[in-house]
């Protein structure tokens, strides 16, 4: 079973070519992301061609399970500008695809106390529409100042390191 970072080859050796729409930086500052799962997405046709033009935005999204799917909540895909009057919600829920064994363990994983499922970037996988979705841990606040406290001291390292070497 692979996982989200994992891609397998093609029959020429080549990677199969991904195309980001939209990421979710803001997870990885706030959570302590666990695993990683790709999903396919169930879209209707205006909204694969508004997530072409990149038009997404993840910032509230998250996943839930619900009697053994799983959705996607809260992803806002913009109105796609060339179609006529048959428009989808921009907002509505977005079921994701996962294997049974995936959904199950999710399940279990999620009901544990502060878990959840964060959906961390959009992207196109050979022409099909993917989720990177992270069962994450939310971080508390003095998490977030002692990694900003750790930043901040590696980049005053590396410009002493940076002014030794340059003497």
């Amino acid at each position: 079973m692979r996982h989200a970072g994992e891609q397998k080859k093609s029959e020429a050796g080549k990677l199969p070519a991904l195309k980001v729409v939209a990421q979710n930086r803001q997870a990885a500052f706030k959570y302590h992301i666990l695993e990683r799962y790709e999903a396919g997405m169930v879209l209707t046709g205006t909204e694969v061609k508004s997530l072409r033009e990149g038009r997404a935005n993840l910032r509230d999204a998250y996943a839930l399970v619900r009697r053994g799917e799983v959705w996607l909540v809260n992803l806002h895909i913009a109105a796609y500008s060339s179609a006529g009057y048959v428009q989808h919600h921009p907002l509505r829920d977005r079921k994701l695809l996962l294997h049974k064994d995936q959904i199950l363990k999710l399940t279990g994983r999620v009901q544990e106390k502060g878990l959840t499922l964060v959906p961390l970037r959009l992207y196109f996988k050979n022409s099909r529409a993917k989720c990177e979705l992270g069962l994450a841990r939310g971080k508390k606040v003095y998490d977030r100042r002692a990694e900003a406290r750790r930043r901040v001291v590696e980049r005053e390292i590396e410009e002493e390191l940076y002014r030794y070497r340059s003497r």
